[in-house]
């Protein structure tokens, strides 16, 4: 019985993306970890550092620059914003209903909002800041001092606490009652007749479900489709400069000529994992293009029909599909009409 069980674990680490047969479900509600309960005034407070440049190093950003509530949640830019000087080299992802992924940014290389939150405060080429110093300016603040009074018990504001107050925030941001869930439910009228033609080849010939699956419409795995680089990017200095900070940094021996994104294998050091990225959840899509790590594809037709191909030259990760025309306009018709929600209400904070 447990040699059976072995087997079987092995095998489904084999499999490639179009392997599984995933199961789409309605919304929950997101897990929360028992270390870092919600309450309101965690989630306000996580919400004002949120739109604070103070957490950036020359007080030019935000977390909110790249992931503006106007924009889904992303900046709309191919490239995530960077600090002034340098360039970003991946796709701002968008943090709504980011509370159900099981690893944070495109490489996965964060388990936790709580440890990702840190990230793009210290990374160089986004908001360059050093942590001791921002404790100190957050401290500077009388405001912030009776906020984290009022939400941990004491006013010590730590970069630990910083991160939770933000995770809070983040896992606030939850898209629900979108016209799957109700079609889900069992209201057959919540999708047009087109989209549940949409629906039918998503989780059917279109074989979407098999990796964008569960109630986050993701499967909390990395999948390499060998998307191709973006040859403008190939000429930039500045994001030949953070390819190579960021595969130093990663202990990449040969950073030096790096002239791709390795995605998770810079995280994992496994070939399998070269050019492999998080599986996105696909819940409020049709408001946070561009699309891919790299932003490649504008439109939802373009990532519909790189799919339809069979993905990048040389993967083994997805098959071509074969759909007609007809096939594709139905399934892009579910994207944008079947999986928009009732997204949190939301108002711009005051900052102290």
């Amino acid at each position: 019985m447990k040699a059976t069980a072995i087997v079987i674990f092995i095998w489904s680490l084999l499999l490639p993306c179009w392997g599984y047969s995933g199961q789409l479900e309605p919304i929950k509600e997101p897990p929360v970890p028992q270390e870092n309960p919600q309450t309101p005034a965690k989630v306000e407070l996580g919400k004002k550092l949120f739109f604070d440049r103070r957490l950036s190093g020359d007080g030019t950003m935000s977390c909110a620059t790249c992931h503006d509530p106007n924009q889904g949640y992303s900046d709309g830019l191919p490239l995530s914003l960077n600090y002034p000087t340098t360039r970003n080299w991946r796709n701002s992802p968008t943090l709504i209903n980011v509370a159900y992924q099981k690893h944070l940014f495109h490489d996965g290389r964060s388990a936790s909002l709580e440890e990702q939150a840190l990230f793009p405060m210290m990374s160089a080429f986004e908001m360059n800041q050093n942590l001791d110093f921002m404790e100190e300016e957050l401290r500077s603040v009388p405001e912030y001092l009776e906020e984290f009074a009022k939400v941990f018990g004491d006013p010590d504001i730590t970069r630990q606490r910083v991160a939770m107050a933000i995770a809070a925030f983040e896992r606030s941001l939850v898209s629900r009652d979108a016209p799957l869930d109700r079609y889900l439910k069992g209201d057959k009228k919540a999708l047009s007749p087109q989209a549940v033609q949409g629906y039918e080849l998503f989780t059917g010939k279109g074989k979407c479900s098999e990796c964008h699956s569960g109630a986050a419409l993701a499967d909390g795995r990395f999948h390499a489709l060998n998307v191709a680089e973006n040859p403008e990017h190939l000429k930039d200095p500045r994001i030949a400069a953070t390819r190579r900070f960021v595969g130093k940094v990663s202990d990449f021996a040969d950073f030096r000529t790096l002239t791709e994104d390795p995605g998770r294998y810079l995280v994992t050091k496994d070939k399998k994992d070269w050019k492999a990225f998080r599986t996105p959840t696909l819940r409020e899509i049709a408001s946070t293009p561009p699309y891919m790590h790299n932003g490649i594809y504008t439109t939802l037709a373009e990532v519909i029909d790189f799919l339809d191909a069979g993905g990048g030259q040389g993967n083994t990760s997805v098959t071509p599909l074969h759909l007609t025309a007809a096939e594709k306009e139905q399934l892009r018709i579910f994207l944008e009409e079947g999986l928009n929600g009732k997204a949190t209400a939301f108002s711009y904070p005051k900052i102290p």
